[in-house]
């Protein structure tokens, strides 16, 4: 489980993308650039991971953090894993959230893909991890910058089920 609220928790920023997820707080003013408070929380003062299309962004421009490593040789993991998640992806112009299952040898499935403004509040989504082969694996959580400067997306409380 990984709320934010001391680090990034194992979860680690790829090295194959143009920009990275901020661990952050809510801003004192928020001008519609992300959630008014972490989930975690409920305060302005809780972390979250986020990202923001900015001038520095150009739009179609990606962000990318990676789960630890989790074993398929665990047989219950492989029936019914799961990740539970929190997301925020609020603003005219946003972006892309896409959900990856990446194998150690870098094949990726979608998990789920997320296009445009999904409303101003966190929302939770579960997906299943399980699947055949017997391949360690880690879940990527991949951002795409937008054309809006103050639309962003946000993560908070990403748990892996206990099976994984």
């Amino acid at each position: 489980h990984c709320h934010f609220e001391f680090d990034l928790c194992g979860w680690k920023q790829d090295e194959n993308d143009d920009f990275d997820w901020n661990l952050r707080t809510s801003p004192a003013t928020n001008m519609g650039t992300g959630p008014a408070t972490d989930h975690t929380l409920q305060e302005p003062s809780g972390y979250h991971i986020f990202i923001k299309s900015s001038f520095l962004h150009l739009p179609g421009q990606k962000a990318r953090i990676s789960s630890p490593v989790l074993s398929r040789r665990n047989k219950d993991c492989k029936v019914c894993g799961r990740i539970i998640f929190y997301y925020h992806m609020y603003g005219a112009h946003i972006g892309s959230l896409i959900v990856y299952q990446r194998t150690t040898v870098k094949h990726e499935k979608i998990l789920l893909n997320l296009t445009g403004s999904q409303g101003n509040f966190w929302q939770r989504k579960a997906l299943i991890v399980a699947g055949d082969g017997d391949e360690d694996f880690q879940v990527v959580f991949e951002g795409i910058a937008g054309k809006g400067p103050k639309d962003g997306i946000a993560l908070d409380d990403l748990t892996f089920s206990k099976e994984c």
